[in-house]
């Protein structure tokens, strides 16, 4: 049995620590917070349930097949994400990869050659991606059922890595290039899909889990995170909250526990279940046993963008907020304007960007109070905009947060007519919120940056590693790998798990 500390009670902390607790170590979860799930979180406000970030997840065979091993499969609910998207150009159901293109194609008959173009390369891509992305993951399994879960890889895989090879680098926007001219409607929707500037292998994996494979919780993602943390404790794990860690403590090159409010904790091995940068840049009690070149590394790496969040509580009955939205959740692009999400300096930002509306009440009716409705709007900012949303000036902040929020509200209204005089709660994140409350380097939604460009890690996109230059230090959340997100944390926690012997 070894005594084994993780920080951080996302999905991937929460999932590592019932993994080995169940294998008999001991374990104990650090959390910072009132509650576990980090991204994967909720809260609520006036009997509103919101998310607080991450609001649906992707490869539901990794998810099912964990909930599975640790034996709450039952006391999680889910339901597929229905999506509405809107232009001025069209407004269709996103039902599958197949609707979705003759939906487009119907929205610009004048520009078929060229969509039909675009389409062909994209099903070549898409039909290789398929195979993998439903699945539960090799590495969640054991002798022989790890040999047949590798067979789709072994079977699919060299025919997915030779046409990956050729766009090694390239970006959605690189792929709209070649058939669209800068600055169309057509160009600025294949541009946006995702994170801005992702890579072609991202774009597979985009209409597979549109099409396929995206969900929400029922009861809502703060449900997940306290049903894995009561199986955690069953095991018995102990769950620390309100217990952020100080100090990673090394001895001899090596992690061999942990600080928290003025108290050693001893530990044969320490997961960083939280932000990489931070774990190396500010928990690591001696900086100088990695190599300053790899610190630099990670000090300059770029990470994914972060998301402005509006939470509203509505004096509207769901009927009413069905009969504007049609689905749960609406994505609007006006795909009037080029984009540059590099670019912090462009203070009409938000007045130009797609942004989507996601209703939980529409879910599960049960999520708002009687009679009355939430509502949530999210749009994808550019990192550290307007001189990093004048951080350390308290009232300049708010007046942008409230400026963003004002015009969010307003673009919203041609959605949701009359939606500002039906507000009866009202909340908002920004990209600085999510970095206060996840501790994520600049709110990073993802881990790290998914432009193919500036990748952290050595190797292809979908490479994960647990190691870090310090022994005895795991990664055990979305940023063992590139391509963050959900699947990535579940990943790192069987990885982790299997390690620790």
């Amino acid at each position: 049995m070894k005594t084994i500390t993780i920080i951080g009670s996302g999905i991937g902390g929460l999932t590592a620590g019932c993994l080995l607790a169940k294998k008999g170590h001991k374990v104990t979860i650090f959390e910072s917070h009132t509650d576990p799930g980090g991204y994967t979180a909720g809260f609520s406000g006036k009997g509103f349930y919101f998310e607080s970030g991450t609001l649906a997840f992707e490869s539901s065979g990794v998810l099912f097949k964990t909930l599975d091993d640790l034996g709450v499969r039952d006391k999680v609910h889910f339901v597929r994400k229905k999506d509405r998207w809107v232009s001025p150009y069209f407004d269709f159901p996103f039902e599958s990869y197949a609707s979705f293109k003759q939906a487009i194609i119907a929205a610009f008959p004048a520009e078929k050659t060229a969509l039909d173009g675009y389409f062909a390369a994209l099903d070549e891509i898409y039909a290789v991606s398929e195979p993998f992305m439903t699945r539960p993951f090799p590495m969640q399994f054991e002798g022989l059922a790890a040999v047949q879960a590798m067979l789709p890889y072994i079977v699919s895989g060299p025919k997915y890595y030779k046409i990956f090879k050729k766009l090694q680098g390239q970006t959605v926007a690189d792929m709209a290039g070649r058939f669209f001219a800068k600055g169309t409607p057509l160009h600025r929707l294949f541009s946006d899909l995702g994170y801005p500037k992702m890579g072609i292998e991202g774009l597979a994996g985009f209409f597979v889990i549109m099409s396929k494979d995206y969900w929400h919780v029922v009861e809502g993602m703060q449900h997940l995170a306290d049903t894995l943390a009561e199986a955690f404790k069953s095991f018995g794990g102990e769950l620390k909250l309100r217990a952020p860690v100080d100090k990673i403590l090394t001895k001899g090159g090596a992690a061999c526990g942990v600080m928290s409010s003025g108290r050693s904790y001893d530990a044969d091995v320490v997961i960083s279940a939280c932000d990489y940068k931070s774990t190396f840049l500010s928990l690591l009690d001696d900086p100088s046993i990695v190599p300053s070149a790899q610190l630099e590394k990670i000090r300059n790496a770029a990470v994914s963008e972060g998301i402005f969040t509006i939470y509203l509580g509505l004096d509207m009955p769901n009927e009413e907020l069905e009969s504007h939205l049609r689905a749960y959740s609406v994505n609007f692009n006006p795909l009037a304007d080029d984009l540059d999400f590099d670019d912090p300096g462009d203070a009409d930002h938000f007045r130009k960007t797609a942004f989507s509306l996601h209703s939980l009440s529409l879910i599960n009716p049960k999520l708002a109070p009687e009679g009355k409705s939430s509502l949530m709007i999210q749009a994808v900012s550019p990192i550290h905009w307007q001189d990093n949303w004048y951080k350390g000036d308290r009232e300049k902040y708010r007046t942008l947060k409230e400026r963003v929020k004002a015009t969010l509200i307003e673009r919203a209204e041609a959605l949701v007519p009359g939606l500002r005089s039906r507000i009866e709660f009202e909340d908002a994140a920004t990209p600085l919120t999510y970095e206060r409350y996840t501790h994520n380097t600049d709110g990073a939604t993802s881990a790290w940056s998914w432009d193919p460009n500036k990748k952290f890690y050595e190797g292809g996109m979908m490479k994960m590693t647990v190691e870090t230059p310090v022994r005895n230090l795991l990664i055990g959340s979305c940023w063992v790998g590139q391509i963050g997100g959900i699947p990535s944390a579940l990943a790192a926690a069987y990885m982790c798990a299997k390690k620790i012997r």
